[in-house]
């Protein structure tokens, strides 16, 4: 991946701060980060989710490694581990089918109804 160098403190910046959103509130990393690549213009729409997915993994795992790594719920986890991962795996076989309009149209609705039912 080649950032345009007008925009590499932009990228620097949404890095930053996708990682303290996602630190404090345990994801959310890429309501910061889609917007972010969009605007940089570094990759085509076709890699935007691919390309946060893999820059939010390992960030999300650091911050629950440092924010509670000898009190892991797994046993409570488990349940949930189980069906991302089967969500994950459906999402990495068909959806490439998805128009990339589909996804930005699905995370707004997503974000908005979050963001609705956590003020209320």
């Amino acid at each position: 991946m080649h950032f345009n160098k007008k925009y590499l403190w932009i990228a620097s910046l949404a890095g930053l701060a996708a990682g303290f959103i996602n630190g404090i509130f345990g994801g959310a990393g890429g309501m910061i980060l889609i917007p972010a690549l969009q605007i940089t213009g570094c990759i085509s729409e076709a890699e935007l989710f691919p390309t946060c997915v893999s820059v939010m993994l390992p960030v999300s795992i650091l911050s629950l490694w440092l924010s509670s790594p000898a009190s892991l719920p797994w046993q409570d986890a488990l349940p949930y581990l189980l069906g991302s991962a089967a969500g994950g795996v459906l999402v990495g076989l068909f959806g490439k089918k998805i128009p990339t309009i589909w996804l930005h149209r699905i995370l707004g609705v997503m974000i908005l109804w979050g963001g609705i039912r956590y003020l209320c």
